[in-house]
């Protein structure tokens, strides 16, 4: 019987109070046992951090780690952020020769795709850092006060609608090829999602999601 450890983390104690992030990880968890895991399985332990994902030492997950390797169970998580956003972290894990592990947003994945994803996901969240940084010092340039949390909540506002209006140009000659053979938006939000491609904010494709993605550059 193959066996699973299971490990979800969430940054903020409101997060894991009100459910939002944790239902969305099981949920992936659940559908990559259904799917992936293959017959019979079981799940002999679950955990849970409420911790940064900028942390390596989080309880919880050393927890599952050492579990997993002392039960010889594969540790499952739901996206590769959730075991670390460093790629350091995550090539120690995949050299330890005493843990396996999955992702069950990349379920066909191997190690060396992991880490080109964990180092590309690394690399996108330093520039819109940094990008969000030089929109913060331009505003400043001209004249607007930051002290306030208005304006540089409006700043970060428009860093982000950039990286929404960017990646959508990445993926709009998809959608216009599949809108031109007739799909419609929900069929091309299930063939995003079964080919692992994610939204610019790291979530799951729905119909009403293409669609935003198609408008915003028909303006």
């Amino acid at each position: 019987m193959k066996r699973f450890v299971t490990y979800t983390r969430v940054s903020t104690r409101e997060q894991s109070k009100s459910g939002l992030g944790l239902e969305a990880q099981q949920r992936d968890i659940d559908l990559y046992l259904e799917k992936h895991a293959g017959q019979p399985y079981e799940v002999i332990s679950s955990f849970c951090d409420v911790e940064s994902g900028r942390r390596d030492d989080r309880p919880e997950l050393t927890k599952a780690i050492n579990l997993a390797k002392e039960t010889d169970a594969t540790l499952l998580v739901a996206k590769l952020d959730r075991l670390s956003r460093k790629v350091s972290f995550i090539s120690n894990l995949m050299e330890d020769k005493k843990l396996a592990f999955k992702v069950a947003m990349f379920p066909y994945a191997s190690e060396f795709e992991l880490h080109i994803y964990a180092a590309l996901a690394q690399q996108e969240r330093k520039f819109i850092a940094d990008r969000t940084k030089a929109a913060l010092a331009a505003a400043k340039a001209r004249g607007i006060k930051l002290g306030g949390a208005r304006p540089e909540a409006a700043v970060r506002h428009e860093a982000v609608k950039q990286q929404a209006d960017g990646f959508a140009g990445r993926v709009i000659d998809q959608i216009l090829d599949y809108r031109q053979s007739g799909k419609s938006y929900s069929f091309i939000a299930a063939q995003f999602n079964a080919l692992g491609v994610t939204t610019a904010q790291g979530g799951k494709w729905h119909g009403r999601t293409v669609w935003n993605y198609e408008k915003r550059l028909s303006h």
